[in-house]
């Protein structure tokens, strides 16, 4: 079982690499990721950094977690280019960058004048763009002309150092979304129940003749770890509220005590999942994670 951080919560650039440099020498997590967006996970004006640029910068800092996005949304880069930035971090990480993406949610990223198009597009453009990406990883002056996207016999070094090519996460729940992990996904990070993303992506690889046992599958929550159940209630409605989302789902997250937090843990596992990816909102608290390292994560050595 391997684990992951993932920064949803706004962080300025000294805190962030603090960070990352913590938890490559303190923890024992397997991996950092950070979600991709133009706007923070919370009050509008709190920062936040462009992730790809930021993983760079953390790929110098480090040498030992695997890095990655969760995910990098299809409609803010041209996939030629997202592919580029992905080989490049992969040779400045020597190797440890994961390439996670998704069709993109256009929220209040449409402030910046982005056009995300309509959802079936979104979803048409993602599988385009996976195709390629994959085929400039693996190539030689590939030619692809689809309706959204073309390769014109482009050049392309240096190759990556993970190959055949750094492994893609896919993220996403609707049943199209579903049908793109099982063409090329070697993770996936389901939007939905995961008995049901698996039981569907099971059905769309047996149509196309691939081995649904090559997908990974992550899960995870929002982590909240304290021993005091007063204390977890208050947190719980304070989530309610800045987020929007209802009191059972934050009570399916990774809240509350040790125990209650490796249970949760625990039943994740039982479901089927392959790696889990922790967060915290809204803001990022290392104390917690440290112990979330040392009293958790040790359990499912």
């Amino acid at each position: 079982m391997k684990f992951g951080y993932c920064v949803e919560a706004p962080i300025e650039w000294p805190d962030l690499l603090a960070l990352a440099i913590e938890l490559e020498r303190n923890s024992r997590f397997d991996s950092l990721w950070i979600a991709d967006s133009l706007v923070p996970n919370g009050p509008l004006d709190d920062p936040k950094l462009e992730t790809w640029t930021a993983l760079a910068a953390i790929a110098q800092a480090t040498s030992r977690l695997r890095l990655g996005t969760l995910v990098s949304g299809n409609a803010f880069r041209h996939p030629a280019l997202l592919a580029k930035i992905v080989t490049t971090i992969d040779h400045v990480s020597g190797g440890r960058i994961t390439l996670g993406i998704g069709a993109g949610w256009p929220g209040q990223n449409r402030r910046f004048g982005i056009d995300f198009w309509p959802r079936r597009e979104r979803l048409e453009r993602l599988d385009e763009a996976i195709q390629v990406i994959k085929l400039l990883w693996t190539a030689e002056h590939p030619n692809f002309d689809g309706r959204y996207y073309q390769l014109h016999e482009p050049p392309y070094r240096p190759q990556n150092v993970q190959q055949p090519h750094p492994p893609i996460l896919i993220g996403g729940g609707s049943d199209a979304a579903l049908r793109v992990i099982a063409k090329y996904a070697d993770l996936a990070s389901p939007m939905v129940a995961l008995p049901e993303a698996k039981s569907k992506v099971a059905a769309y690889c047996r149509e196309i003749g691939r081995d649904p046992g090559e997908i990974r599958w992550t899960g995870g929550g929002s982590l909240f770890l304290h021993d005091d159940p007063q204390v977890k209630e208050q947190a719980i409605k304070v989530a309610v509220q800045q987020y929007g989302t209802s009191e059972e789902e934050v009570r399916k997250s990774l809240f509350g005590s040790v125990e209650e937090v490796r249970n949760g843990v625990q039943r994740q596992i039982d479901e089927g999942v392959d790696e889990i990816y922790v967060f915290q909102l809204s803001r990022v608290h290392i104390k917690s994670l440290l112990r979330f390292s040392e009293e958790v994560i040790p359990a499912f050595a």
